[in-house]
């Protein structure tokens, strides 16, 4: 039970993290570096980096992004299944 609260909470900063960059980038001011917002994928937040993306349309042509964060959501799924068939 503990893994969905976890992740429902990374995934809303993956959205919110897209978000509060995008604007930033709107603004010129100091943004949130990209190693950051790989991270947070990385560590379960794919999914919600992605809506992020289409929803603020922010990071969508950068190559890095596109394909990066997609294989980091397959990833995602991957190791929630793997948590819990493997009890």
């Amino acid at each position: 039970m503990w893994l969905w609260y976890y992740l429902v909470a990374v995934n809303a900063a993956g959205i919110a993290v897209m978000g509060i960059d995008k604007q930033k980038a709107k603004r010129r001011l100091s943004r949130i570096s990209e190693k950051s917002i790989f991270t947070l994928a990385a560590l379960g937040g794919a999914l919600g980096v992605w809506l992020g993306m289409s929803l603020f349309r922010h990071k969508t042509k950068h190559k890095s992004f596109s394909q990066g964060i997609p294989a980091l959501l397959l990833l995602n799924i991957l190791m929630v299944y793997l948590i819990f068939n493997l009890r």
